[in-house]
C-alpha cells in the first residue's frame, strides 16, 4: 500500500497572481469544485486581507465545497489573521496558512529584523491563528535561499507553537534539486518535534526545476505538495499539480502515491486554461496538446504496435481519448498505412509503397498532411469533393439583438445556406453550420490569439472539435475573429470528414 501524499492546490491563490487571469467568484467557485471533483485535500482560496473580492471568494467557497480543506492566506500579522478567520468562518474545514520571510535576503533587507525577532513573530503568528482554528500550516518565506540550521530552528519554534504543517517554499526557484531534497532531509533528522507536523514544498519554476525540487523534496520526509494546474503562477510559475501526480504514479515503486483522480485532469486543465484565458503550452507534459503525439515514424511504428514502446502514461489516465499519429515527412509506412486503415482502405503491400513515395513529396512540402491529401493520393476524386467544404459567404448580427448568424457552405459542387443564433456571433456561425452536417461534434476547445497590436489585428484561431472519440485540430487567421473562427471549425470539420445533411432534414 502506497504512503500518502497530500495535495495542496494554490490554483486560486498563487495561481491567480499571473498578470491578467484573474478571476470572479462565479469562476472561482466553479474551479474550486473542479478541485474537489479531482481531489485534492487542500484549496488555498486566497489572501483574505488582500481585497475585498477575495475576502468574498474565500466565503464562499467555504460555502460551496464540502471535502476539502479550505486554507486562506496571511501575513505574521494580527489583522490578516483576524481576517482570515473571519473569512472562513463557514468552511467546514479549515486552515489558516501564515508565514514569514527566513533568508538573510528577507530578514535583513526587505524585513529590516533580526534572526532572533523573525522567530517571535513566527510563533506569535502561529499561536494566534491557533485561537481561531486547530488546523495552521506555517510557511518560511524564502527557505530555499536560508540557512538549514536556522531553518530548523523555526521549525521547531513554530511546531512547538501549534503548527500543524510546516511548509518550505523555495520561493524564488533558486534550489536544485539535490540541494532541496538534502535541506527537507537535513529538517527530518534535525527538528527534534518534525513528528508532530506534515513538511510541505511549495516550489517555484523560475529555472525550470519546480517539479524536480517538489520530488526531491518528497523523497526526503516532504508529505504535502503545494502545486497549481498547469504549473500557472508568479513569475515562471509554481510546481505543475498534474506532473507530480502522474511521475509518482508512473514510478511505483517509491511506495508514494495521492488521492487524484488522474482521468479529471485534462478536463481541470482545459478549465483553468480557458477561465484564465492562459494556454497551454504544445508540448507541456501531460496536458499539452502535442504530450500524446507521435510524427516521428520509429516512433509511430513502436506505438502502433505497443503503446508502451514509446508512452510511459495510458492518454486515458489523464482523460485523453487517445494518442495522435501526426503524417509528417518523418512518418513512416505503418503510419500512413494505420491512417488509410481508419479511412477505410485495404492497401496492399505494393499499393503501399507506391502511395508512400507521393506521400513523402507531398509531406516536404505541408507542414501537415489532413485526410484530404489521402484522398488524392489515391486518387478518391469522387469522396474528395464530398468531404470538400468551403465558406462561402458569411454574415452575423448583435449589439442589442440576439446575435445571429447566416452562413452559406459550399459542400462539393453545391451551396447550401443556414441561419441560427447563439450565445454570441461565432457560436452562432458555429451554430448554422452545424445545422448543416449529419454528423454531431463539440467543440471541447477553441482559442484566439492576438498575432500583433491595434485594433486592425490579426486573430489566430486554435478549435479542437471532436467527433465519435476522434479528434481533429482547426487553424485559421484572420484580421475578422469571427470568420477566422469559422474557417477554424471547417478545417476541423474538414479532418474529420464530416458530410452534408439532406435538405429537407436541414
Amino acid at each position: 500500500m502506497s504512503e500518502r501524499i497530500y495535495v495542496f492546490d494554490t490554483t486560486l491563490r498563487d495561481g491567480e497572481q499571473v498578470p491578467g487571469c484573474q478571476l470572479n467568484t462565479i469562476e472561482k467557485i466553479e474551479v474550486a469544485r473542479m478541485l474537489e471533483a479531482l481531489g485534492v485535500d487542500v484549496i488555498e482560496a486566497g489572501f483574505p486581507i488582500s481585497s475585498p473580492g477575495d475576502f468574498n471568494s474565500v466565503r464562499e467557497i467555504s460555502k460551496s465545497v464540502s471535502s476539502p480543506v479550505i486554507c486562506a492566506l496571511t501575513r505574521a500579522v494580527r489583522k490578516d489573521i483576524e481576517v482570515a478567520a473571519d473569512a472562513l468562518s463557514l468552511a467546514r474545514r479549515k486552515r489558516i496558512h501564515t508565514g514569514i520571510g527566513v533568508s538573510p535576503y528577507h530578514i535583513y533587507d526587505k524585513l529590516r529584523s533580526t534572526p532572533d525577532e523573525i522567530i517571535e513573530r513566527a510563533v506569535a503568528a502561529v499561536k494566534y491563528a491557533k485561537s481561531f482554528v486547530e488546523d495552521v500550516e506555517f510557511y518560511a518565506e524564502d527557505a530555499g535561499r536560508s540557512e538549514n540550521e536556522y531553518l530548523a530552528r523555526v521549525v521547531e519554534a513554530v511546531i512547538a507553537a501549534g503548527a500543524t504543517v510546516v511548509n518550505i517554499p523555495d520561493t524564488t526557484g533558486y534550489c536544485m534539486p539535490h540541494d532541496f531534497g538534502a535541506k527537507i532531509k537535513y529538517l527530518v533528522d534535525n527538528v527534534p518535534n518534525v513528528d508532530r507536523a506534515i513538511i510541505a514544498t511549495h516550489c517555484h519554476n523560475d529555472l525550470g526545476m519546480a517539479t524536480a525540487n517538489t520530488l526531491a523534496g518528497v523523497l526526503n520526509g516532504a508529505r504535502q505538495v503545494e502545486v497549481t494546474i498547469n504549473g500557472i503562477g508568479e513569475r515562471a510559475g509554481n510546481t505543475s499539480l498534474e506532473e507530480v501526480v502522474m511521475a509518482l504514479r508512473c514510478h511505483k515503486g517509491y511506495g508514494l502515491d495521492t488521492n487524484i483522480d488522474s482521468h479529471l485532469i485534462t478536463k481541470a486543465s482545459k478549465l483553468v486554461s480557458s477561465l484564465m484565458n492562459m494556454p497551454v503550452q504544445p508540448n507541456k507534459a501531460i496536458v499539452g496538446r502535442n504530450a500524446f503525439a507521435h510524427s516521428s515514424g520509429i516512433h509511430q511504428d513502436g506505438v502502433l504496435k505497443n503503446r508502451e514502446n514509446y508512452e510511459i502514461i495510458d492518454p486515458q489516465s489523464v482523460g485523453v481519448d487517445e494518442s495522435v499519429i501526426a503524417l509528417t515527412a518523418r512518418s513512416g509506412r505503418a503510419a500512413l498505412g494505420h491512417r488509410f486503415e481508419l479511412l477505410g482502405y485495404e492497401l496492399t503491400q505494393a499499393e503501399l509503397d507506391e502511395v508512400y513515395e507521393k506521400f513523402l513529396k507531398l509531406a516536404d512540402s505541408k507542414k501537415d498532411i489532413r485526410d484530404v491529401d489521402l484522398l488524392y493520393l489515391v486518387g478518391d476524386m469522387e469522396t474528395l469533393r464530398a468531404n470538400h467544404i468551403k465558406l462561402r459567404q458569411l454574415q452575423v448580427m448583435t449589439g442589442m439583438l440576439v446575435p445571429t448568424a447566416t452562413v452559406i457552405i459550399r459542400f462539393g459542387d453545391s451551396d447550401r445556406m443556414a441561419t441560427a443564433t447563439g450565445n454570441g456571433p461565432i457560436d452562432a456561425a458555429c451554430n448554422a453550420i452545424k445545422s448543416m452536417i449529419n454528423e454531431k461534434v463539440v467543440i471541447s476547445e477553441f482559442l484566439i490569439q492576438s498575432m500583433s497590436k491595434g485594433s486592425n489585428d490579426m486573430g489566430r484561431v486554435h478549435m479542437q472539435v471532436q467527433l465519435n472519440g476522434r479528434t481533429a485540430q482547426g487553424f485559421a487567421a484572420h484580421t475578422d475573429t469571427v470568420r477566422a473562427s469559422v474557417e477554424a471549425f471547417l478545417d476541423a470539420l474538414r479532418i474529420l470528414g464530416v458530410t452534408e445533411k439532406p435538405e429537407q432534414e436541414s
